[in-house]
């Protein structure tokens, strides 16, 4: 996957953390276990051509997250450009 510029991007997640930048969006969720407001970061990712097609061939799309403990996480698909 490719990093995109998320639109209101509210920071920039940088090198300085060791990190190819990654601009994300702050902004609080409806969350059924959290409640209202809970707070949230956004970020915008493109798939590859190939991803592409490995998606459409039924590949499913993963999410890795590193540490020891996952934290509560979302994923979906944006609005189209």
């Amino acid at each position: 996957m490719l990093i995109k510029h998320i639109s209101g991007a509210t920071r920039i997640i940088d090198a300085s953390q060791g990190y190819v930048g990654l601009s994300l969006r702050d902004e609080p969720v409806h969350c059924t276990v959290n409640g209202p407001a809970t707070p949230s970061m956004v970020t915008a990712w493109e798939p590859t051509p190939d991803e592409i097609t490995r998606i459409n061939a039924g590949a499913p799309v993963l999410l890795r997250v590193l540490g020891v403990t996952h934290p509560p996480v979302m994923i979906e698909v944006g609005e189209v450009p």
